[in-house]
C-alpha cells in the first residue's frame, strides 16, 4: 500500500507500477470529489473535501466503503503483489487530522482490513501542486503526512518510507524492498 500527503508522488509511482505489469488500484476520492464539486459548487472547496462537502461523516463513510471494497476485490487474487493507492487507514488519519470525530467503525475497519506493507511517501515541496482534486497547500500537505504516519504506526504497521528520487528509482526501492522480506 502506498499513502502519503499530496503532491508526493503516490499516483505517479503507481501509474508506472502499472506500466511494468502489476496490479494497481487507483485513489478512491478523486472522483468522489469531482461528484461532489459537481453537485455542491466550487465555491465549498477551499481545501480538502472531507471538511469542505456538506455532509463530511457521510462523505467520509463513502471513502471508507469504497476503499473496503476496493481491498476485498482482490482479496482473494492469485496476483503475487498488489498495489493500493492510499488504504483504509487513511480514511481515520484524513479525520484525525482535520479534528473530526468517528465512531468506532473506521478503527475497526483500519484493525480488520491489514495491508502487508506500508510505503509512505514523504511531502516533497519541488513537486506539489494544487489541482481540482488536490487543494491542500504544502504546510497542509506536511501536516497530512504526520497523520498519516501516525495513524499507521498507531496500528501497528512498520512504515516503510520512500526517498525522495526519480519515479523510476523509487519504484524499484518499493520492488527491492518487497524481495527482501518475501
Amino acid at each position: 500500500m502506498i499513502t502519503g500527503g499530496p503532491s508526493t508522488g503516490k499516483t505517479s509511482v503507481i501509474k508506472l507500477l502499472e506500466e511494468q505489469g502489476h496490479t494497481c488500484l487507483h485513489e478512491v476520492i478523486r472522483l468522489m470529489t469531482l461528484e461532489k464539486k459537481a453537485e455542491e459548487g466550487e465555491t465549498v472547496f477551499k481545501t480538502n473535501p472531507i471538511v469542505s462537502v456538506e455532509d463530511p461523516s457521510a462523505f467520509n463513510k463513502r471513502i471508507l466503503d469504497a476503499r473496503i471494497a476496493q481491498y476485498k476485490s482482490v482479496y482473494d487474487t492469485l496476483e503475487e503483489k498488489v498495489f493500493f493507492d492510499r488504504g483504509i487507514p487513511d480514511v481515520l488519519a484524513y479525520m484525525d487530522c482535520f479534528g473530526q470525530k468517528y465512531d468506532n467503525t473506521y478503527v475497526k475497519s483500519s484493525e480488520d482490513y491489514r495491508y502487508d506493507t506500508i510505503f509512505m511517501m514523504p511531502p516533497w515541496k519541488e513537486i506539489h501542486v494544487s489541482d481540482n482534486e488536490r487543494l491542500e497547500n504544502f504546510e497542509e500537505s506536511i501536516l497530512v503526512h504526520e497523520c498519516l504516519f501516525n495513524c499507521y504506526t498507531r496500528f501497528g504497521y512498520d512504515v516503510q518510507n520512500v526517498p525522495k528520487m526519480e519515479i523510476e528509482k523509487r519504484v524499484d526501492f518499493i520492488l527491492d524492498h518487497l524481495k527482501r522480506i518475501s
